[in-house]
């Protein structure tokens, strides 16, 4: 949701790129960059972690920059340069103090044009790319996401690791990056995007200067849907004074009508408030966890509600029965009057209302959005979808949910 006095304007640039404005009027910093419609679910079988090498590297030198001048060129200015890879896209982005917009644009369009991936850059930073493999493992609250999204997914490219594998990333070189590059970073399969003071003709004429993409030489490949899996409650053991559980089942993906039933149903059970129904059910009432969370993701032909806690090994099945006893007695009623189910509503929106109020998520998530389906919904109409769900909507999904399947990482039995 965004403030009306925050147009949000949509431009198609020479190249044919897509770009999105959004104007903040007296804002001391802007924010620019592009984001890729590609992630690690387009890695390939055999180059597991190519998406995020990519993502790592593009920093390692250009035709005409080396890695040192890339990391002070907005450094210099008080400015950052930031990336992230996600199973779908890649993000590459800089905030800087304002009227600084072409000097960010200039560097990130060298970035995703020209990217060199010298092979000494690559070594080094395989090294960095393996130490955050063991440092994600060393933490069982962040892997068990991963562990369960394997088992989810099982059968198609969205069930592997962002990170990959050591063995794959060894095997990939500079070829390998520079076609990557050439074949997913082109002006169809990218939009870029700005939050800041500048207006929207002057940066597109800037962005329309610098950012020249060639089209796609080859048509983009429709991913296949993952296979069905049948519900499963699998227990793996590691070397941990806790138990770290995952719940969860398959959803519809992002462009289903389903979606906003489902986001209004993940925030009553375990939404960031403190009154979440788990919350309250786990942690205020009987003090079994320190936090428990429930969460969706979203992609193009499939998502993911999960609930994550972890807890002391001899409470793992109480915990276990409480979520699922929620879910149950939200899907019979007994916990969504209609009273119950318009408080929810309000305080959904007004949560909405807040997080848009962070300039640096606001953008990513219209430029995600108009990446995906074109442009990001108004405040408005996400009002009105949200208005829409009835309690009998949120009922129903939760019963979808009645056979979650379970994993637990923790100690062994």
């Amino acid at each position: 949701m965004r403030d009306r006095s925050n147009p949000v304007s949509y431009t198609t640039l020479p190249s044919g790129m897509r770009m999105v404005h959004v104007l903040t009027r007296g804002a001391a910093t802007a924010i620019c960059g592009i984001t890729a419609r590609v992630g690690s679910r387009d890695d390939g079988p055999d180059a597991h972690g190519i998406a995020h090498m990519v993502e790592h590297t593009i920093f390692k030198g250009t035709a005409k920059r080396s890695s040192w001048h890339i990391i002070n060129r907005m450094e210099a200015v008080g400015g950052e340069l930031n990336a992230f890879t996600t199973k779908e896209e890649t993000v590459v982005y800089s905030i800087y103090p304002a009227g600084n917009t072409a000097r960010a644009a200039e560097l990130i369009a060298d970035l995703v044009q020209n990217s060199q991936f010298p092979e000494r850059e690559l070594h080094k930073e395989r090294q960095v790319i393996a130490d955050e493999i063991d440092s994600y493992l060393d933490s069982p609250s962040e892997a068990v996401y991963d562990e369960f999204d394997e088992l989810l997914f099982a059968g198609s490219s969205l069930s592997h690791n962002i990170l990959g594998s050591k063995e794959a990333i060894d095997r990939i070189g500079p070829a390998e990056c520079r076609a990557y590059l050439r074949r997913h970073y082109t002006a169809d399969n990218m939009v870029a995007f700005y939050s800041g003071p500048e207006s929207a003709a002057r940066v597109a004429a800037t962005f329309g200067r610098i950012f020249t993409p060639a089209a796609s030489e080859t048509p983009r490949i429709p991913q296949a849907a993952p296979p069905s899996v049948a519900p499963f409650c699998k227990r793996r053991a590691i070397d941990s004074h806790q138990d770290h559980t995952i719940v969860g089942a398959r959803l519809p993906g992002m462009f289903s009508p389903e979606r906003h039933t489902y986001a209004l149903l993940t925030n009553i059970l375990g939404g960031p408030g403190m009154n979440s129904l788990l919350n309250v059910a786990l942690r205020e009432r009987r003090g079994l966890v320190y936090s428990v969370e429930a969460s969706t993701a979203w992609y193009t032909d499939c998502g993911a509600f999960t609930v994550y806690y972890g807890c002391d090994p001899v409470d793992s099945r109480r915990c276990l029965g409480l979520v699922r006893d929620c879910v149950a007695r939200v899907a019979d009623g007994s916990l969504l009057s209609p009273r119950r189910m318009e408080m929810a509503r309000k305080q959904f929106l007004g949560q909405l209302i807040v997080s848009s109020d962070n300039r640096e998520s606001s953008i990513l998530g219209i430029a995600r959005a108009t990446l995906f389906h074109g442009r990001a919904a108004t405040a408005a109409e996400t009002e009105e979808r949200l208005r829409a769900v009835s309690p009998a909507d949120v009922r129903q999904a939760a019963a979808t949910l009645a056979d979650a399947s379970v994993l637990t990482l923790g100690p062994g039995e």
